[in-house]
C-alpha cells in the first residue's frame, strides 16, 4: 500500500473515480479543507466521477446538500445513495423479499430521511403497530445520536411483531462535525441480535456498484474507489475487484497514528487498498 500526501498522483493512473462523501468530501456539516478543490481538479483533468454514499436519502437530496456546501453538480457525473437504492427497490419490488413486505411501513429515523418514501404507494405508521415492515434510516430526532441502547425498546417492539427491517444505511457510525454518532447499521446489528430479519442496501454489497459503474462508463480496471471506512468503502471495492484508496482522516483517523498502525489495520481486515492518503486533497 502506497502512502501518499496528495491525491493528484492517483489521478493520472485512473479514468474513473467512485468517491465516498461522508468522511472524504465532507463531515456532514461542511466540506473538509481542500476536498471540494480536489474534486474540481479531477473534473478539470477530464476524469469521470460518481459519488457513492450510504446516506439514507434520495440522490437528489444529496445533490441539494452538496450545492449548499458550495459543490456544484458540474463537479460530478452522478450520485448513488443507499436511500436511492431503497426507493428503487420498494418501487420496483423486483426481489421476492421486498415484494412480500406489504404496503404499511414504520419508519425509524429522522424526518429528513422520509424523502425515501415519497412517491411510493405506502402507508406510514406512527408506531410499529399495524406496520408490515420497518425502514431504519438511523437515530431519530428525539433519542440519543450516540447511544444505541436508547433504541432497544422500539427495536424489541418491532421484533415482537416480527417486522422485517430494511436498513437504508449500513454504516455503523460517522464523524459529524467532530462528534462520532451512530448510524442505521448499528441499530440493524442490534435488531439481528434480537432475532430480527434485516436487509441492508449500500456498501459493501456488490449490488450497489452496478448502477455506479454504468454511470461512470469506464472499464473497471481504470476505476479507483475512494473512501474512509474499511468495512464499507474498501471492502465494497474489493468485493467487485476495484482498486481502492483509503482516506485516513475520516472514520479511522483517531487511532491511526503511524504507518505501522495503518498497515496493521488493513492486514487485520484482510484488505489491500492500493494507496492511503491523510485527506482528499490535490
Amino acid at each position: 500500500m502506497r502512502r501518499l500526501a496528495h491525491f493528484s498522483p492517483l489521478a493520472t493512473e485512473y479514468d474513473g473515480f467512485i468517491l465516498d462523501l461522508w468522511g472524504v468530501i465532507h463531515d456532514g456539516v461542511a466540506p473538509y479543507p481542500g476536498a471540494a478543490e480536489c474534486l474540481s481538479a479531477l473534473r478539470r483533468a477530464g476524469k469521470r466521477v460518481v459519488l457513492l454514499s450510504n446516506a439514507p436519502r434520495r440522490a437528489g437530496a444529496i445533490q441539494g446538500q452538496l450545492r449548499k456546501m458550495g459543490i456544484p453538480a458540474s463537479d460530478f457525473d452522478g450520485v448513488m445513495t443507499s436511500g436511492e437504492a431503497t426507493f428503487l427497490m420498494l418501487r420496483d419490488r423486483s426481489d421476492p423479499w421486498y415484494r412480500a413486505l406489504g404496503r404499511s411501513v414504520f419508519h425509524l429515523g429522522p424526518e429528513r430521511d422520509r424523502n425515501v418514501l415519497h412517491g411510493l404507494d405506502l402507508r406510514i405508521c406512527d408506531t410499529p403497530d399495524g406496520a408490515g415492515f420497518m425502514l431504519n434510516t438511523g437515530p431519530d430526532d428525539h433519542l440519543s445520536p450516540t447511544d444505541p441502547a436508547a433504541y432497544d425498546a422500539v427495536l424489541l417492539d418491532c421484533a415482537a411483531r416480527r417486522l422485517p427491517m430494511i436498513c437504508a444505511n449500513p454504516d455503523l457510525e460517522v464523524i459529524r462535525g467532530g462528534m462520532r454518532v451512530i448510524c442505521a447499521g448499528t441499530l440493524a446489528q442490534r435488531y439481528v441480535a434480537m432475532g430480527g430479519d434485516v436487509r441492508s442496501l449500500g456498501k459493501p454489497d456488490p449490488a450497489i456498484y452496478a448502477p455506479v459503474l454504468a454511470m461512470l462508463d469506464v472499464p473497471p480496471s481504470r476505476v479507483l474507489a475512494v473512501g474512509d471506512a474499511l468495512r464499507t468503502d474498501i471492502a465494497g471495492a474489493a468485493a467487485v475487484r476495484l482498486d481502492a484508496c483509503w482516506v485516513l482522516g475520516g472514520l479511522h483517523g483517531a487511532h491511526l497514528g503511524s504507518d505501522a498502525a495503518t498497515e496493521n489495520e488493513v492486514t487485520a481486515a484482510g484488505l489491500f487498498p492500493v494507496a492511503a492518503i491523510p485527506h482528499f486533497v490535490w
